[in-house]
């Protein structure tokens, strides 16, 4: 069965659905009447330090304080903000690239204490990276990344990195090299899977375009002197052809003229090769409806789902974790106990991992399993996890 991207545009809200094999596999909503956070850069200012938690409360114009973990803290922040000034200096040793590795994946692994890294009333740049929830402010980070169709630009970072899909080894080298060769300057870049295959022209193009929007995001942070917004990230109908509309998926299929035309606009500066799997969809029935997600929509924003054996999970956000339980339900079995309870933590495993990637879930999950008395059936479930 074919893969599909399925846009349903409406005045009110956007839904973006991804369709693998027939089955929804990722959706995302877009409401006009809230604000998305995710991924927009600010200006911000530092209102208070709180060592105990090695955390910060950071002002960025916004009705709540958003929050910064000292992981999420860029090591150079006392250099680029005397860079910013006018004051730089040289750092006393520039890391190994073996450090900048283990710093790009593993932030935590050179943190610092958060009092030694901020002030009250410093001003620094800052990004979302956790939409607020309830009465909790966003999480932010300061290592900014910045997503184009092919590259990640990662202006604080001197590194260069290969998506992990791209799995040929010739392929990772080639596209390594041409990236090194075409950058100017230490900033770093992320090659993403679409960039498979891609000649050193294209890259070049999008890389010139993310570099030049990093510069007008610098002017603004270096004229603005209040805390508030520097860059709003695209839509979702347009996050989604940058970010899902890869060479797995075999069109996409929007019901909406006006995001139609923007979304052709889009495509016909950045991928025109595209331009040819892109439908207008004008049926009588609702777009969702038509292509069987609406029932799967539903069973997304339930937080009760079954499993197919008569056990079932449940699924609740706070704003500290999701928390998941798993219950056999009315499933009993045909033999003992211990396999039936087995059987419902094994498939439960299978459901939880479409459903986290479904809602779009991430940050610290916890799972609720039945217990097992044996421990070859405890690593079983583990080792599926």
């Amino acid at each position: 069965m074919a893969n599909e991207l399925i846009i349903h545009s409406r005045p009110h809200e956007t839904r973006v659905a991804l369709v693998e094999n027939g089955v929804v596999v990722e959706l995302h909503i877009e409401r006009r009447t809230g604000q998305e956070l995710m991924g927009n850069i600010y200006r911000g200012r530092v209102v208070r330090v709180l060592p105990g938690m090695q955390a910060a409360f950071v002002d960025i114009g916004l009705d709540r304080s958003a929050f910064l973990y000292v992981s999420d803290v860029h090591q150079d922040l006392m250099e680029l903000e005397q860079m910013m000034l006018g004051n730089s200096a040289e750092p006393e040793a520039e890391l190994s690239q073996e450090q900048q590795d283990v710093w790009v994946e593993h932030p935590k692994a050179l943190s610092m204490n958060i009092e030694d890294l901020l002030r009250e009333g410093q001003d620094i740049m800052v990004q979302i990276a956790k939409e607020p929830i309830g009465t909790k402010g966003a999480r932010l980070t300061s290592h900014i990344s910045m997503p184009g169709r092919h590259l990640v630009l990662m202006p604080n970072v001197d590194h260069i990195g290969i998506s992990r899909k791209i799995e040929d080894p010739a392929e990772r080298e080639r596209l390594k090299n041409l990236v090194q060769e075409i950058r100017t300057g230490s900033l770093g870049f992320i090659v993403r899977t679409a960039s498979e295959g891609s000649d050193k022209n294209k890259l070049k193009s999008e890389m010139d375009f993310l570099q030049k929007l990093w510069a007008s995001i610098q002017e603004k942070m270096a004229k603005h002197t209040s805390p508030g917004l520097l860059y709003r990230d695209l839509s979702v109908s347009l996050r989604s052809v940058r970010d899902l509309f890869t060479r797995e998926v075999d069109r996409l299929v929007i019901d909406s003229k006006e995001e139609y035309s923007t979304i052709m606009e889009f495509i016909e500066t950045f991928v025109p090769a595209l331009k040819y799997s892109v439908e207008l969809y004008e049926g009588p029935e609702p777009i969702f409806d038509f292509y069987g997600i609406e029932m799967e929509l539903s069973r997304a924003l339930d937080n009760k789902i079954w499993l197919k054996s008569g056990g079932y999970i449940v699924i609740e956000l706070t704003e500290a974790l999701t928390a998941i339980d798993v219950n056999t339900g009315s499933y009993v079995g045909t033999r003992n106990l211990e396999e039936t309870i087995l059987k419902t933590n094994l498939e439960a495993v299978k459901e939880i991992a479409y459903q986290l990637r479904l809602r779009n879930l991430g940050g610290l999950i916890v799972i609720d399993f039945i217990d097992m008395e044996k421990k070859s059936n405890r690593e079983k479930v583990f080792t599926t996890l």
